[in-house]
């Protein structure tokens, strides 16, 4: 039976401000959630929104809250 592979995120940030994690990402993430058939992000409350959860996975897991 092969090994299950451990969950590669949440991910160590690099550094207090992590250079990957810009404003461009969360647009990218906007743009192919609108081209899937949602609806396109015209509020900035949405966008800050979305900036959060992503936020919230990349970083922030078991034990790192």
């Amino acid at each position: 039976m092969a090994a299950i592979p451990q969950p590669a995120y949440p991910v160590s940030p690099e550094g207090d401000d992590d250079p990957r994690f810009t404003t461009g990402l969360a647009f990218d993430v906007a743009f192919v959630l609108e081209t899937h058939g949602f609806p396109k992000l015209t509020n900035g409350l949405d966008f800050v929104h979305l900036q959060e959860a992503l936020f919230r996975f990349l970083y922030e897991g078991e034990g790192r809250r």
